[in-house]
């Protein structure tokens, strides 16, 4: 059996700031606004891979903001969403996933605290600063770099990563990320090829656990990539350049 394992915004799916031309379905509404959209080729492409393995999301988004998407294009059983700490199965979470997630991690739970306290005290802060089920704190800054260097200094990094993305700030403890998630889920649910797909920095350790795996090529160089990992051109769209590659690997 095959498992692909796709991160969703950026590599599947885009947000309504992200141009990716005419021929797209909404596939995320918020508020009454639609703020998601998946091209035609993408779903195309997903849904021809869908006979061929298994595809589970694996997101940092959490479990309120996956279900709001319409994802029936791969109706998918499994999705691993808040950066791996939450197993969703048909749609529910799996509490004993939950648990393991935050037995993992019980070593950061002090750093977590104290970071969320400091993100409250962060004059750059233009967000309510988010504690996610207790597994990460997220907020957003009009001063990203900044923020992350004011926590770096006072929180534990063999504890935590620190980074951010665009104008968004997470503290996360080193045990709860993408590629630890792969590694619980194939225990749990044995594949004999695991394929990866992400274009961030979140998406990391997930890439360097798969088999195969597939990058946007601004993503080549980043802190702790491994170099089995395939990296796109950037012709195209990530999700079709990468699906893409991935269908005709496997065909």
């Amino acid at each position: 059996m095959i498992r692909f394992h796709a991160d969703l915004d950026n590599t599947i799916l885009y947000s309504y700031k992200h141009e990716i031309g005419e021929t797209k379905n909404c596939v995320e509404v918020y508020q009454g606004r639609q703020i998601s959209y998946m091209t035609h080729e993408t779903a195309r492409l997903l849904s021809g891979l869908k006979e061929k393995m298994s595809i589970v999301p694996t997101t940092t988004r959490t479990v309120e903001q996956y279900k709001r998407l319409d994802l029936s294009v791969i109706s998918p059983k499994y999705a691993l969403v808040c950066n791996g700490g939450a197993l969703l199965v048909d749609g529910e979470e799996d509490m004993d996933w939950y648990k393991e997630s935050l037995a993992l991690i019980s070593d950061s739970r002090e750093m977590l605290k104290y970071g969320e306290w400091l993100l409250g005290q962060d004059e750059n802060r233009c967000f309510e600063v988010r504690n996610i089920k207790g597994l990460f704190i997220f907020t957003k800054s009009e001063k990203p770099f900044t923020s992350v260097m004011r926590l770096k200094e006072r929180l534990d990094e063999s504890l935590t990563d620190i980074f951010s993305n665009g104008s968004k700030v997470y503290i996360v403890p080193k045990r709860l990320n993408k590629g630890m998630a792969v590694s619980r889920f194939q225990k749990r649910y044995p594949s004999d090829l695991v394929i990866a797909a992400g274009d961030s920095e979140f998406d990391i350790p997930m890439l360097n656990e798969a088999r195969l795996a597939v990058a946007p090529c601004a993503l080549k160089g980043g802190k702790g990539i491994k170099g089995h990992i395939t990296y796109m051109r950037g012709k195209k769209l990530f999700s079709e350049e990468g699906l893409e590659y991935i269908t005709n690997i496997i065909r």
